[in-house]
């Protein structure tokens, strides 16, 4: 007895001392946990931009972007034909107050097209302040969360200032924090007392054992009383008509009131941006050396344009390998999730007009390992993804091609 005494108390000194010490944020929200090639090849973000990752309460900040829905939708992966875009954060630490798609103002889920492009923008307004790690992303039906490149957003002020006033449409003017907070406490508190009040009233008399001896003795009939009858039809009555009358006076006191929305707004993808046709990629091979995290990538590229290109950039699952040679292309090399000499080829001279050439890419680098896109190899559908950037000798021009093919594992 004294050592199972012992042991808890030393279990629960432990404990104490671990309460006490600092406990970091999260630096992401799980979106390495996502399978490679669902993150490859659904949604393929590009060109995401914050305006601005330093502001104060009551401030408003946009996401704007674009993104690809990618051709070679995974056969696994349900498709995309109920889709909601939405801001991840670590809690309420913003509100969205606008949102479109296309230039549309939009509120519903959205159908997205395999093989539309489309462009985006959220705004949103800081509440809480802090450092937080924020990603814009898609929750598709059936299928998860696809997200986007995140930043670190910092919102100063105080949380006590936050303002989230709004004019309602019969032009009262309302605190979206607080409205209805009260009422709502109050049924809430209404129906869990009267749900305890109803489980009560049956566990109060002996359970169980002395029931189910009743039952064994034939004496069913005695186990519910014609008190208990009266209460359940007073429930079975009361409740209903209750709910009914405060309905008819909540839609008296508030004629205008338009209900939650349920139905799927129908936005057509804009003309192509990626797979245009002026500038044509095919990926021929996809190989995978693991000893050295490099993909090596074989394409063949139709330069239809009036313009000599070269290849500067392959990004996959919002992760940018950049050409060296092509230095200032894209993404700023300060970015976390940019590599800058992530991605030679083995002939980097211009692609004429009317040329057609077949390139070999190597994409090397750790994020292969440190972003878990090298667990592509072990999954069931072992298929790339992504997109491949072209320039012209002005970088005045740039062509998207969307590209997939089957991975090749190699282990030496």
């Amino acid at each position: 007895m004294k050592t199972y005494f012992k042991t808890w108390l030393l279990a629960l000194i432990a404990l104490t001392v671990l309460s006490g010490l600092p406990v970091s944020s999260a630096q992401a929200h799980g979106e390495k946990a996502l399978e490679p090639f669902i993150r490859m090849r659904t949604i393929q973000w590009y060109d995401v931009q914050w305006s601005t990752q330093k502001f104060n309460v009551n401030d408003e900040v946009s996401v704007s972007g674009k993104f690809h829905v990618a051709e070679d939708w995974p056969i696994s992966v349900p498709k995309p034909e109920a889709s909601f875009l939405n801001i991840s954060t670590p809690g309420p630490v913003m509100i969205r107050t606008e949102r479109y798609l296309n230039g549309k103002p939009w509120t519903n889920s959205v159908a997205l097209e395999p093989g539309g492009d489309y462009d985006f923008k959220v705004v949103m307004k800081g509440r809480l302040p802090g450092r937080y790690h924020i990603h814009p992303f898609f929750n598709i039906k059936d299928a998860g969360q696809v997200m986007g490149p995140g930043v670190w957003l910092e919102i100063g002020g105080n949380a006590g200032d936050f303002n989230n006033t709004i004019k309602t449409i019969n032009g009262e003017m309302i605190d979206m924090e607080s409205f209805g907070f009260a009422n709502g406490v109050f049924w809430h508190l209404f129906w869990g007392v009267l749900a305890a009040a109803w489980l009560l009233w049956w566990v109060r008399r002996p359970l169980f054992i002395s029931r189910y001896r009743m039952l064994d003795a034939g004496l069913e009939h005695e186990l519910i009383t014609a008190q208990d009858k009266l209460i359940a039809k007073l429930v079975l009555v009361g409740v209903p008509v209750l709910v009914l009358v405060l309905n008819a006076v909540t839609a008296n006191r508030y004629p205008d009131a338009i209900p939650l929305q349920a139905g799927l707004d129908q936005i057509l993808p804009l003309p192509a941006q990626v797979n245009a046709g002026t500038v044509n990629v095919d990926l021929l091979k996809a190989e995978y050396n693991v000893s050295q995290r490099a993909m090596v990538l074989q394409v063949k590229v139709d330069n239809r344009s009036q313009d000599a290109v070269r290849i500067g950039e392959f990004s996959s699952s919002n992760v940018h390998f950049m050409n060296a040679e092509m230095f200032g292309v894209g993404y700023a090399p300060s970015k976390d999730d940019v590599s800058n000499n992530g991605l030679s080829l083995n002939d980097n001279s211009p692609i004429q007009p009317g040329e057609q050439r077949t390139v070999t890419l190597e994409v090397r680098d750790a994020a292969w390992e440190s972003e878990k896109l090298d667990g592509l190899i072990r999954d069931a559908d072992s298929r790339l993804g992504g997109l491949l950037f072209l320039y012209d000798d002005t970088m005045g021009k740039r062509y998207i091609s969307s590209i997939t093919a089957a991975v090749i594992p190699k282990f030496i």
